[in-house]
């Protein structure tokens, strides 16, 4: 199963099965109306009305004994982690990934972004579990405005899940999360509401598809 799905998360989820999926890895709005120099924008990053919905969707398609890793907003943490417990998700573990630059500054240069380990069920452990501190490589953010780096990602996958597994992404933006699946020998399901980030997810599989062709 490779597809790349244009639509709303919450919509298209709700047309899968029960127990469909091996894991859940994703970036979601973080709910701060962020904006780059640019004037990139992400959708349903003004309020948290999808994230409660979306939680409990991701809940139900995950199998049991499962693992989701989402990203998340370290000043938007109550809204995620109340939709994630009453969803029925437990806490397992946290990650930080540190960046060798600042991304923002304020009272605190930002330099590192967050994710929660959230489980379904009794997972079992991995056979060598990944440190919790992780790098970070700069992408230039030239296909989104808040692109995860591959090659940050695909350990997590290969980390929590085994050859063939099913990984989905319900805000898969540009597509980071279905290429590192793909890369990583998994099959994978990836939604994106904006056209223009799903279009260059499209293209970015196709090419590696290709290249993998070749």
């Amino acid at each position: 199963m490779f597809r790349y799905v244009l639509g709303d998360s919450v919509q298209v989820m709700s047309t899968f099965p029960a127990a469909s999926v091996d894991f859940i890895l994703t970036d979601p709005p973080y709910l701060v109306g962020f904006t780059d120099r640019s004037g990139r924008s992400i959708a349903n990053d003004m309020n948290g009305n999808w994230v409660l919905p979306a939680s409990r969707e991701m809940f139900r398609v995950l199998k049991p004994n499962s693992l989701m890793v989402s990203f998340y907003g370290w000043n938007r943490v109550d809204t995620f982690v109340s939709a994630w417990k009453q969803a029925g998700f437990r806490i397992v573990g946290h990650l930080v990934f540190a960046k060798q630059y600042a991304s923002k500054s304020a009272f605190v240069g930002y330099q590192h972004e967050n994710a929660y380990i959230l489980a379904k069920g009794r997972p079992p452990l991995p056979a060598d579990p990944l440190g919790d501190v992780q790098s970070w490589q700069y992408t230039g953010n030239r296909h989104h405005p808040t692109e995860k780096p591959v090659a940050s990602l695909q350990p997590l996958i290969e980390s929590f899940t085994q050859p063939g597994a099913i990984m989905l992404d319900p805000f898969g933006g540009s597509g980071s999360t279905c290429v590192a699946a793909a890369q990583a020998g998994r099959r994978y399901i990836g939604i994106e509401l904006l056209p223009d980030y799903h279009a260059v997810g499209c293209r970015r599989l196709a090419a590696l598809r290709s290249r993998h062709a070749a």
